[in-house]
C-alpha cells in the first residue's frame, strides 16, 4: 500500500517519464526577427463628428435649425422642444433653461427664445472603405 491519499500519479512520482532538455545547438535554429519600427505604433482609430438628426426619425440633418425648418424624411417640425438641447423630461417643465410657462406639446413647432438644436458626437464609420471593400470582393467573382 502507498504511503499517500490519493493513488493519482503527480509530480512526485518517480517513475514518470521526463523529457529531455532541449539543447540550442542542435536541431532548428532560430530565425531573426523581422526589423521593428522605432517609436509607437500610430493607432488605426476612427475620427468623431458632431451631428444633428431628427428627433422622430433619426435622419441626419445637414442644414441649421431654423424657426420654419421640417425634417425632409418624415416633415416633422424641427423648432421644437424634443429637438432642443435644453430638453430634460425630469426637469420642471421638462426644460433644463428657466421658462415661465408649461410649452405643450413638446414636439411640435413653437417660438422658443432658448432653443438650440441638439447634436451629438458620433464615429465617423467607414463607408468609403465599406464600398471600397465591397467592390473588391465583386471584382473577385467578375468573369
Amino acid at each position: 500500500m502507498s504511503d499517500r491519499k490519493y493513488k493519482q500519479r503527480g509530480y512526485q512520482d518517480e517513475g514518470r517519464e521526463r523529457q529531455p532538455p532541449r539543447d540550442k545547438s542542435s536541431g532548428e535554429q532560430q530565425k531573426p526577427r523581422g526589423e521593428r519600427p522605432e517609436g509607437p505604433r500610430t493607432p488605426n482609430m476612427p475620427g468623431f463628428r458632431t451631428v444633428v438628426r431628427c428627433h422622430r426619425c433619426g435622419n441626419l440633418l445637414n442644414t441649421a435649425v431654423l424657426l420654419n425648418t421640417a425634417c425632409p424624411k418624415c416633415s416633422v417640425a424641427l423648432h421644437c422642444c424634443a429637438q432642443c438641447e435644453s430638453f430634460l423630461p425630469s426637469a420642471r417643465y421638462e426644460c433644463m433653461q428657466q421658462i415661465p410657462a408649461r410649452v405643450t406639446p413638446k414636439d411640435a413647432f413653437n417660438t422658443c427664445t432658448l432653443f438650440e438644436a441638439r447634436s451629438t458626437v458620433e464615429r465617423e464609420t467607414g463607408s468609403a472603405r465599406q464600398s471600397t471593400t465591397r467592390s473588391a470582393f465583386d471584382d473577385l467573382f467578375k468573369l
